[in-house]
C-alpha cells in the first residue's frame, strides 16, 4: 500500500507544533502501525531528518505505552492497541492523521510523546495494599469471593495507556482511577485502605488537572482493554461511602 500520512511534528514542549505531510509506500497490510512508523523513520533517517518520536515498549497490548491518537480516534479505528492495529486496517491511498494524546495533564514532550506522569502520581496516591514482608502467604489463606476475583480481575485488566482521556471531551480520568481504586478495593487485602485510597487518588487525579467526568462514555468506547462504565459509578459509590465514614469520625 501507498499512503499519504499528516504527522504531528512539534520539536519540544515548549515548540509550536504543527502538521508535516509524508508518503510511504510498500507498505504491507500485515504491519503494525508501529510497524508503518518504523518505515516512514528509517526513510527519514536515510534522508537525515529527524525521524518522528513515539512510544512504544512491548507491542503486545500489554504494557500501554503505544499513545496515538489516529485518524481523530484514540489507538484508531479498531479497539485495540496502536501496536496490536494492523494496516490491513486500512486502504491504498488513504490519508492517516496521526496525533498525539490531547489533554491538559498529558503536555506533549515530542511529537507524538505525551507526559503520562500524572497517572503515576495518582497510583501513588493510593494504588497499594498494606503487605507484611516475608515469605509469600499460601494462595487460599484469604479466601476470595469469585464476583469479588472476577470484578477485580476486570477492573486488573487497565494498561494506563491513557485512552480514556484523549477520547473524553473533558480529558477525565475517571475511568483509569475507577479501575486503579476499584481493583483493590473490592479485595480483602485492600480493605486496610479502603477509605484513603479512593479519598487520596480522586483528590490527586483533581490536582494533576483532569477534567470533570459528565458520563458521556467515550472513555469506556475507547479503551482496549474493556474497562466497563460502570467503573465509574463504582468509584463515585465508594468515595461517598468514605466521606460519610471519614465525617462520622
Amino acid at each position: 500500500m501507498r499512503l499519504n500520512l499528516r504527522v504531528w511534528r512539534q520539536k519540544n514542549a515548549d515548540a509550536e507544533g504543527a502538521m508535516s505531510t509524508y508518503e510511504v509506500d510498500g507498505i504491507s497490510p500485515d504491519m503494525s502501525f508501529l510497524e508503518m512508523l518504523d518505515t516512514l523513520n528509517e526513510e527519514l533517517i536515510l534522508r537525515g531528518d529527524d525521524p518522528v518520536a513515539f512510544d512504544h515498549d512491548c507491542r503486545e497490548g500489554i504494557c500501554g505505552a503505544c499513545s496515538l491518537v489516529i485518524d481523530g480516534e484514540a489507538h484508531g479505528p479498531e479497539r485495540t492497541t496502536t501496536c496490536q492495529l494492523h494496516m490491513r486496517s486500512f486502504r491504498d491511498g488513504d490519508t492517516i492523521d496521526v496525533e498525539p494524546w490531547r489533554a491538559a495533564a498529558f503536555p506533549v514532550v515530542k511529537d507524538l510523546v505525551v507526559d503520562r506522569s500524572a497517572f503515576d502520581r495518582i497510583i501513588q496516591a493510593g494504588g497499594y495494599v498494606t503487605a507484611p514482608t516475608g515469605a509469600a502467604p499460601e494462595a487460599h489463606a484469604t479466601p476470595v469471593p469469585k464476583p469479588d476475583a472476577d470484578l477485580a480481575f476486570e477492573h486488573a485488566e487497565c494498561i494506563g495507556c491513557g485512552a480514556c482521556v484523549a477520547a473524553c471531551p473533558n480529558g477525565a480520568a475517571m475511568l483509569f482511577t475507577s479501575a486503579k481504586v476499584n481493583h483493590l478495593n473490592v479485595l480483602p487485602q485492600g480493605a486496610p485502605e479502603r477509605e484513603t485510597r479512593v479519598l487520596d487518588m480522586v483528590a490527586q487525579m483533581d490536582e494533576e488537572g483532569f477534567g470533570g467526568c459528565t458520563l458521556a462514555g467515550e472513555c469506556a468506547t475507547a479503551c482496549p482493554k474493556g474497562i466497563p462504565l460502570t467503573s465509574i459509578t463504582g468509584m463515585n459509590k465508594e468515595w461517598l461511602r468514605a466521606t460519610r465514614k471519614v465525617s462520622k469520625r
